[in-house]
C-alpha cells in the first residue's frame, strides 16, 4: 500500500503474530493438549488464533476452563518451547523508539501474565507501562474490552485517534470496536481474512509501520506503508 501519515494520541499492540511469531510453540502446545484430552489438534488450532487460552479450553474442554489451570497450562509454553518463538522483523526498532522517546503505547494480548510476560523477558523486549493480558478483562477478542481498558489506562481522550496494531482477525475487530485505526498484519493470516476483518491498513509486517517523530503535546507522528513506494 501506498505510505499514508499519521498522527496518533498512542500505540497499542498485539503480542503474538504481531511482535512476536511463537506459532511453532503454540502448535506444540496444543498438539500435546489435543492428543491428552482426545481432541483433534487441528480443531483447536482453526480456532485458537488470537483468542483467550480461557475460551478456547471452555470451548472443548469446559470442565478445565478455570483459572488456576488456564495459567498453569499457559505457563507450560514458553517453559517448554521458547527456542520455538521469535521476534517478528521490525517489532523491535518499533517499540524501543516509542519507548525511548517517551511515546504512549501498550500491549494489549489475550495471553494470560503468566503466558505474555515470559515473552517478553525471552525476547528482551522493553516492558511497556500498560500490559492489558486476559487477566485483566472479562471478555476476549473480539470484544473491545481489552483495546479500551488500555486507552483508559494511558489516559487518553475519548476523541484522540488511537492506533491499534494486530495480525489476528478477531483483534482487529477489536480495535476497530474500540473506535481505532487498526493496522492488520499479513504475519499469520492470509490477506483475504485480514481484509474481511476490515483493518484500516493492511502491511506485511512491523518494517511498515515506521515512527517518524514525537511532538510536544506527545502525538506519534506515524508512516504506514512501504517506505519504497513514496519514490513511485
Amino acid at each position: 500500500m501506498a505510505p499514508i501519515l499519521k498522527k496518533y494520541a498512542a500505540i497499542l499492540f498485539d503480542l503474538d503474530g504481531t511482535l512476536i511469531d511463537s506459532t511453532n510453540a503454540v502448535i506444540a502446545h496444543w498438539t500435546r493438549f489435543g492428543n491428552e484430552h482426545s481432541i483433534d489438534p487441528a480443531l483447536i488450532l482453526a480456532t485458537s488464533h488470537g483468542r483467550r487460552t480461557i475460551d478456547i479450553v471452555r470451548q472443548y474442554k469446559p470442565e478445565l476452563a478455570n483459572e488456576e489451570h488456564i495459567r498453569a497450562l499457559e505457563a507450560e509454553i514458553p517453559k517448554n518451547n521458547a527456542a520455538d518463538a521469535k521476534e517478528l522483523p521490525g517489532a523491535r526498532n518499533l517499540i524501543s523508539r516509542l519507548e525511548a522517546t517517551g511515546c504512549k503505547w501498550a500491549i494489549v494480548t489475550s495471553g494470560t501474565v503468566a503466558l505474555a510476560e515470559p515473552w517478553v523477558k525471552i525476547m528482551a523486549f522493553p516492558r511497556p507501562k500498560v500490559f492489558v493480558t486476559a487477566d485483566s478483562v472479562g471478555k476476549g477478542k473480539p470484544d473491545p474490552e481489552g483495546y479500551l481498558l488500555a486507552r483508559t489506562l494511558l489516559n487518553i481522550p475519548e476523541d484522540a485517534a488511537v492506533l491499534v496494531v494486530e495480525d489476528a482477525p478477531a483483534g482487529i475487530r477489536a480495535g476497530r470496536a474500540a473506535g481505532c485505526d487498526v493496522v492488520g498484519l499479513l504475519t499469520s493470516h492470509t490477506r483475504a481474512e485480514v481484509e474481511d476483518a476490515k483493518p484500516d491498513f493492511v502491511v506485511g509486517d512491523l518494517e511498515s509501520v515506521e515512527f517518524m517523530s514525537r511532538d510536544e503535546d506527545g502525538g506519534i507522528l506515524v508512516l504506514v506503508g512501504d517506505p519504497k513506494e513514496l519514490a513511485n
